[in-house]
């Protein structure tokens, strides 16, 4: 069976797109019509990119703050308001955190999560 955490673990963010995106152009076109399998692969995938991005997107936060940014400055360049964008960062870590105190081979461990804590400081800086 075709399940994200398969998919996530066999592609990287480049693979999974490229994968995804032929998937769609079929079904879009209807040719070759895709069957019950690739159906299922390209929902998996769609998880997938949306898996990556999101992590992807925080790492780049991370860089932001190391590099300076403040969370005003991050939050326009994501959108939204320096206190959403510090939020979504905030709740991230701790999920990792929480990832790897149930399984330390994933997420961050307490000291990496403290660290990104300190440099994360508050929504007003």
């Amino acid at each position: 069976m075709t399940t994200p955490d398969l998919l996530e673990k066999e592609h990287t963010l480049a693979t999974a797109s490229a994968r995804f995106d032929l998937l769609r152009t079929w079904e879009a076109l209807g040719e070759p019509t895709l069957g019950r399998e690739e159906t299922l692969e390209l929902l998996a995938l769609s998880e997938v990119l949306a898996r990556k991005a999101a992590y992807g997107r925080q790492l780049s936060v991370r860089t932001a703050r190391a590099a300076g940014a403040s969370w005003s400055q991050i939050g326009a360049a994501l959108g939204t308001s320096k206190q959403a964008a510090w939020e979504a960062h905030a709740k991230w870590i701790d999920d990792q955190a929480e990832q790897h105190r149930s399984n330390s081979l994933r997420g961050l461990g307490e000291e990496d999560a403290a660290n990104l804590r300190d440099l994360a400081g508050t929504a007003d800086n």
